[in-house]
């Protein structure tokens, strides 16, 4: 392997993590978001430290480039991902509608104790 090529793929591993990592900090990704992503930045820095692990298991799996086991495991975690943002949208949608309906429950509540308050001051 071109040594240029293994520094880039350990360097780019290591960003992937050090922005996960500071992200998770800021509170601007939730921890069961970053588990993806961490994993995806965990095994990308093997791979780029040892490649022959990519070759060995692209062999296991009877993948014949191993470029393409990389593709696909990338397009598997990015399928994983959108399932669990999937599942989390249909969540919040759920909520979302039963507040909305709270919130109508409560106006329709203070339209009718407004109609009684200005109903008993007429008299």
């Amino acid at each position: 392997m071109n040594p240029v090529t293994y520094a880039l793929g350990i360097a780019a591993a290591s960003l992937t993590l050090v922005v996960v990592a500071e992200m998770l900090r800021r509170r601007k990704l939730r921890e069961r978001h970053a588990v993806w992503w961490v994993l995806a930045g965990i095994v990308a820095l093997a791979i780029a430290v040892f490649p022959g692990l990519l070759t060995a298991a692209s062999n296991l799996l009877g993948v014949e480039v191993p470029s393409n086991l990389v593709f696909f495991a990338s397009i598997a975690v990015l399928f994983l991902v959108c399932i669990q943002h999937s599942a989390e949208l249909t969540s919040v949608e759920s909520r979302m509608r039963n507040v909305a309906e709270h919130a109508a429950l409560l106006e329709l509540r203070v339209h009718e104790l407004e109609q009684r308050s200005s109903s008993g001051d007429a008299s």
